[in-house]
């Protein structure tokens, strides 16, 4: 929602004196905690979804899942979450009456959903009346209760839908039907509740949906710290008693970023016979349908200290609203209204003392320090500012105020406050001068009324394989197939049933040993002395061996390791990775001359195929990201076991990225790889331990972008940025990914698959891991972006370029304003699938999967789920796919898993 911007020097003094004056010896009103987005309690158990979505009549006599979910929170210890999970195409649980218990937490992954069973049974408190209408309305338990707990809480993107609409067990009517038939009746409706938390600390909602409520969604009694982040409350109009958050006698409540539909108050504040309400705010935030943002109608225990800001209000029947009466009124003070924005509601301003009619008491509601600031309702709708009496005014301040004119007014005993010395109208003036003024800044709601968010856009953020999807993505699948993206052939490799150097009595045919003598035939002191001599010795004999094997001992080898094409298969193998290293030094931005300095020496004597590979370097202005492995290999069915590889750059910082001090030059970031597997198809890593910082390990296809398939196994990758990238198809089996460092943001993997290429990057029983930083402890990593490989400018977005364009070319290229993009790398969609593995708790946990750089930057790229989104991105894009690309038509949905490019099946968050 956009903020107040002031168009003159003139009218921004004009308004900070009215603000300053407005808060001149008063409390401010909001919760007193710092409040920050919620992150997610470490997981204590996974359980897996065995319902289907339930219809209208239930198969079963009571709530199949209500056991094993009480039972699973119960093993979990205070700060640790219950995660649910779908899994073999089952995505509901379905349950009555749930306890949350003290400090443990709920985790519903995208995609799953919690019902609410329809059996009144599952929530009777004993008298039998649930689900039927009687004088009290109280013999329901609510569907999920929080009682005494302190920091419990429910979390993720899947949904707790209430079924109110359906019909109950036994009856011929919904909850809804009751409650609607007791307000005809004029008696209580027994219906339960969603969630009830009373005597609490603490309590978090965060990004979850809330849906279908049989009778208010979340009720918040005597309740000291509550914040509810990025929920969504959807619940049709017409449902009645359908409150969203009701905090209650409570206190330090904050409600942000968060969407709002309903058949009652969107939220309403209350404060009744169990004590005051204090300390709220409600920010950031959108209502639809529903009863607006109010406060009462029980305001006898009092209520102060409430802070509404950035709120937008579209179809709600009232917006800001105060309601009580004799017969439960209260002091309600120092609430502040700012930045509002609201349209096509009946009553936009709603302060009223006489709430029912026919009320009988003494509690007199009394409403002082109530202050509306740039409040701007854009269509026409009722005002009423009415207090009880004289001798018990409204006390209101009005800044930037505008209703459009049409609606009716109601006044009454108003003390409308100066918010300027020059207002001349202090005391009880004709209020209707407060609304008189032109917006500061009519432009201030154009932004303000965004689409409610569907679930379904939500979930797809983290799609989800179903079993029979994820066995496509199994280890024997993906390394089936080879050949050009779109014709691979199958051409099975099992690498698992070759273990790398683990025969019994193997002689190795060379040995790499630093500390001892070398004789220049069978044992060296340097990896690659030996490699070339295996390379020589291969082209020399007549004898065609299966596999050549280089043992390397205990040491720190510094050099490059380049290692050619060869008809013979070669293998390189270690007994302790953690104490066998390759490393060196080498980064992008090096030039060919001092490449030349540093490692010329080690290539003078060395077979014609390796010397080809430097030469190929040497001569370059810059080497570039793709000059700086350390271990380069081009040998199809080249095997690596236990031995680390290490580019240097930077590792003598540590982990920590930027300076401790300022006055320290800050560290620079430059491309440097370890390892760059170049068109080896079939290459096999195992036990290995790969060290870098930015662009680690480096995949790539063979020559014509034919499929080059790589595996690795209880095998270690770290980097920062970007470190596990290419066009390659590669397995990644029982590993350790690790993210280092302080950057902002990383991305573990960035692919740049063809698109008609089956796979990319498969991982399968690995962990994604960090080291502390302080950003991956915030969350704010990535699993992915997809490499939009060799773009200059993109098609999809905006730019803030006058007459920018960018059409599909014959080059890839830009000069502003105009550029040209190719089929090629429009095609680069890059391609990610993670299994059955521990997803650490840096990776951002809504959304794991990156976009390609920032929307508005020349090379943005949307992240893209499956080939159904890379073609509606096309379209978007003013491109015409069968024209312009050469398609046929829309892709094959079954051709699975072509067009699947990003997905998770069976994962743990950590």
């Amino acid at each position: 929602m956009k903020h107040l911007q002031t168009p003159s020097t003139r009218q921004f003094l004009a308004v900070m004196l009215s603000v300053t004056t407005l808060y001149a010896g008063t409390a401010m009103a909001q919760d007193t905690r710092q409040v920050k987005e919620p992150q997610a309690p470490p997981v204590c158990t996974v359980l897996s979804a065995q319902e289907d979505v339930p219809g209208n009549e239930q198969a079963y006599a009571r709530a199949p899942d209500t056991g094993r979910l009480q039972a699973a929170l119960g093993l979990c210890k205070p700060g640790q979450a219950l995660r649910l999970i779908s899994k073999n195409g089952k995505t509901a649980f379905i349950a009555g009456a749930l306890n949350l218990p003290d400090g443990v937490s709920l985790l519903i992954d995208a995609g799953v959903t919690v019902f609410a069973s329809t059996n009144p049974q599952d929530y009777d408190k004993g008298s039998g009346a649930c689900g039927s209408n009687d004088d009290k309305g109280r013999a329901c338990k609510p569907f999920m209760t929080a009682d005494h707990t302190q920091s419990s809480g429910i979390y993720g993107e899947g949904v707790i839908d209430g079924q109110g609409g359906q019909r109950i067990q036994g009856k011929p009517e919904s909850w809804w039907q009751i409650a609607r038939r007791a307000q005809k009746e004029n008696s209580r409706q027994n219906v339960p509740r969603l969630l009830e938390v009373t005597q609490s600390r603490n309590f978090t909602l965060h990004r979850v949906t809330l849906k279908n409520s049989p009778n208010f969604h979340v009720t918040l009694n005597q309740v000291d710290g509550f914040t509810a982040w990025g929920v969504r409350i959807d619940t049709p109009a017409d449902a009645r008693n359908t409150d969203g958050i009701d905090p209650i006698s409570s206190r330090n409540v904050t409600i942000a970023h968060s969407y709002i539909r309903t058949g009652d108050d969107n939220v309403a504040i209350k404060a009744g016979n169990n004590g005051p309400t204090e300390n709220i705010t409600v920010r950031d935030s959108h209502f639809y349908s529903g009863h607006g943002m109010s406060i009462g109608s029980e305001t006898n225990g009092g209520l102060k200290n409430i802070l509404v800001e950035n709120l937008s209000m579209d179809g709600t029947t009232s917006g800001l609203r105060i309601k009580s009466d004799i017969s439960r009124g209260g002091l309600v003070q120092n609430v502040s209204y700012r930045h509002v924005c609201i349209r096509n509601v009946r009553a936009p301003i709603d302060i009223d003392t006489r709430y029912t009619k026919n009320a009988t008491g003494d509690l007199i509601p009394v409403y002082r320090d109530i202050r509306l600031e740039h409040v701007q309702s854009l269509t026409p709708g009722r005002i009423t500012l009415r207090a009880y009496d004289a001798a018990h005014p409204l006390s209101l301040r009005l800044q930037d105020v505008v209703v459009s004119a049409g609606g009716a007014r109601e006044i009454a005993h108003v003390q409308l406050l100066s918010t300027k010395a020059d207002d001349g109208i202090d005391g009880n003036p004709d209020v209707m001068t407060g609304f008189a003024r032109e917006p500061l800044n009519a432009s201030q709601c154009d932004q303000a009324f965004p689409v409610f968010p569907s679930v379904a856009q939500l979930a797809d953020k983290r799609p989800q394989l179903d079993a029979a999807m994820a066995q496509m993505f199994s280890y024997a699948e993906v390394l089936k197939y080879a050949g050009l993206p779109g014709e691979e052939k199958p051409d099975p490799w099992d690498p698992l049933s070759e273990p790398i150097a683990m025969q019994a009595g193997l002689q190795a045919d060379y040995v790499v040993d630093a500390s001892a003598p070398e004789d220049g035939q069978r044992t060296f002191k340097k990896v690659q002395t030996a490699v070339s001599k295996a390379v020589s010795d291969l082209a020399k004999t007549q004898t065609k061996k299966a596999r050549i094997y280089i043992q390397v001992k205990p040491g720190i080898y510094r050099e490059l390791v380049y290692i050619p094409a060869t008809d013979t298969a070669i293998t390189v193998y270690g007994s302790d990775a953690a104490n066998t290293r390759i490393t060196a030094n080498l980064d992008a931005a090096v030039t060919g001359n001092s490449y030349i300095r540093q490692f010329s020496t080690q290539f003078e004597k060395v077979h014609p195929a390796i010397s080809a590979m430097y030469d190929s370097l040497k001569d370059r202005p810059v080497l570039g990201t793709f000059g700086t492995a350390v271990l380069w290999v081009k040998s199809p069915g080249f095997q690596l076991r236990n031995i680390s590889v290490e580019n240097a750059f930077n590792k003598d910082t540590g982990n920590a990225r930027e300076p401790a001090e300022p006055s320290i030059a800050p560290v620079v970031h430059h491309q440097a790889l370890a390892v760059m597997l170049d068109g080896a198809d079939k290459t096999h890593f195992d036990g290995v331990r790969l060290l870098g910082f930015q662009d680690t390990l480096f995949l790539k296809n063979g020559r014509n972008a034919e499929t080059a398939r790589y595996f690795f196994n209880r095998s270690y990758i770290e980097g920062d940025v970007d470190f596990i990238f290419g066009d390659a198809t590669a397995f990644f089996y029982q590993s350790e990914i690790k993210s280092l460092g302080d950057r902002t943001t990383s991305y573990a993997a960035a692919p740049n698959t063809n698109i008609r290429s089956r796979y990319g990057f498969v991982f399968d029983h690995s962990r994604f891991t960090h080291d502390g930083s302080q950003n991956a402890k915030a969350g704010k990593f990535y699993l992915l972006r997809q490499w939009f490989h060799n773009s200059r400018c993109t098609p999809y977005g905006s730019m803030a370029v006058p007459g920018y364009s960018c059409q599909v070319g014959d080059t890839d290229q830009y000069t502003a304003p105009n550029g040209t993009i190719t089929r090629k790398a429009l095609e680069t969609v890059g391609k990610m699938v993670v299994m059955n593995s521990m997803i650490g708790s840096h990776i951002n946990k809504s959304q794991p999967w990156s976009d390609w750089n920032r929307s508005g930057t020349l090379s943005y790229r949307p992240a893209q789920f499956n080939a159904d989104e890379y073609w509606a991105n096309l379209l978007a894009a003013k491109i015409d796919p069968v024209r312009q690309l050469g398609y046929s038509g829309p892709f094959d949905k079954n051709r699975i898993p072509d067009n699947i490019f990003l997905a998770e099946f069976n994962n743990t968050d950590e």
